[in-house]
């Protein structure tokens, strides 16, 4: 009997060892600590059969470092890390076949799988109201893709005479600027699919972009500014303080409604806004709006300026839906005035600026008051106030009817 029991003790004892000699490491990343100047890779190590030793394999990039932000580059190498898990668990052996076979050779992608690839990937990329635009035109885009025989065909089967047929299809029912968008969102999808070696080329990027003649709100005469605020003042309190922060602290209507209580600094005077892709702005409140401002101290400072139901209020809808509920509650006031589809909140920017540069420039060159009205306004450039200005008509010249009667 403890003979028997020798031999099984020495058998489980190979058996225990054998178990814990794992045939390869766990994938780590290699981020060289966020330097996106440097390369980054997932690297492991298999257990040589002839040492019987864990050896370090060849790094594995994948297209991950064509991602030029760290959040993208991020995602993308934990995305590699995964799939090269993947791999090594279904019995990949790299001392068994002579080279790595790329997933995108192991895997044909379906329509279905390249979209949901990428929006799992943009899912962590973008902003929620850009993610929100992107997925809608993706998901319309396969739709579209279905409904015209490429059901459970791989996205290697869609070419650009197929993204030219569909864009051509949103511009005959859309307009130009939407077709534009549509193009743009789709090579963004077709470029982390080259990315990510899924396929071979982005070739949406060579389709051309259709110019477009945007359509900008018009600015208010002194009349209608008047006639607007009188309007106000006697139905519309809440409206009127939203216009007015639009009006005197110059914002877009999608960073007002992104103001929360926390962000209006009444003793210090400072308004913090969050634009869109930048890191937040400190702006003045000039008196002409602080003089309007209720006390804000009995709110909590993390609700809204803004919402439908008053100031301070909790208001969990996304910001594209914020704003397109204060447009619709201006269109109210518009209806009773009388004003076009050509008026609207964008108006009120518009009127303001104009009316400070007209201000400032009596005073001083035209250069002097765009300097100071860029510090005002937050346009980054000369070059972009400018054209602001061109595009709104606020730069107007003298009248000339002395130069017209003198050349007669």
């Amino acid at each position: 009997m403890s003979k028997i029991i020798a031999l099984l003790t020495n058998e489980h004892a190979s058996a225990h060892v054998l178990s814990l000699k794992k045939k390869y490491s766990t994938p780590n990343i290699y981020d060289a600590n966020g330097d996106l100047s440097k390369r980054w890779y997932v690297y492991y190590s298999f257990r040589n059969p002839e040492t019987d030793k864990l050896e370090r394999q060849t790094h594995i990039y994948a297209g991950v470092n064509k991602f030029k932000t760290l959040r993208e580059r991020k995602n993308a190498i934990k995305i590699l890390a995964q799939a090269v898990e993947n791999i090594l668990e279904s019995g990949y052996n790299p001392y068994e076949d002579e080279e790595i076979v790329s997933t995108s050779e192991e895997k044909k992608y379906t329509i279905e799988d390249a979209v949901t690839f990428s929006l799992e990937l943009k899912k962590n990329t973008l902003k929620d109201n850009s993610f929100r635009d992107y997925r809608v035109r993706i998901k319309s885009f396969e739709k579209w893709l279905y409904a015209n025989g490429f059901e459970n065909r791989t996205i290697s089967s869609v070419d650009k005479k197929t993204i030219i047929t569909f864009l051509n299809s949103v511009l005959s029912t859309t307009s130009a600027k939407n077709r534009n968008n549509t193009r743009a969102i789709l090579s963004m999808f077709f470029q982390s699919l080259e990315d990510n070696e899924i396929i071979p080329d982005n070739f949406v990027k060579k389709i051309n972009v259709l110019k477009s003649n945007p359509e900008r709100n018009k600015t208010y005469s002194s009349t209608q500014e008047v006639d607007i605020f009188n309007y106000l003042k006697s139905n519309d309190e809440l409206m009127l303080l939203f216009i007015q922060f639009i009006s005197y602290n110059h914002l877009r209507p999608v960073e007002v409604v992104r103001l929360q209580i926390k962000d209006v600094n009444v003793k210090d005077r400072r308004l913090y806004v969050r634009a869109k892709n930048k890191a937040v702005k400190v702006k003045i409140i000039p008196e002409i709006l602080l003089s309007t401002l209720p006390n804000l101290d009995k709110f909590n400072p993390e609700s809204y300026l803004f919402t439908p139901n008053g100031i301070g209020q909790d208001w969990t809808t996304n910001e594209t839906d914020k704003r397109d509920y204060f447009s619709k509650r201006f269109k109210k006031v518009k209806d009773s005035l009388g004003l076009g589809k050509d008026y609207g909140l964008y108006s009120f920017r518009h009127t303001f600026i104009t009316k400070l540069y007209h201000e400032f420039v009596k005073n001083s060159t035209p250069f002097e008051a765009k300097s100071k009205l860029m510090l005002i306004t937050g346009h980054e450039t000369m070059v972009a106030l400018d054209k602001y200005l061109r595009d709104i008509d606020a730069v107007l010249p003298d009248d000339y009817s002395q130069h017209i009667n003198n050349a007669q």
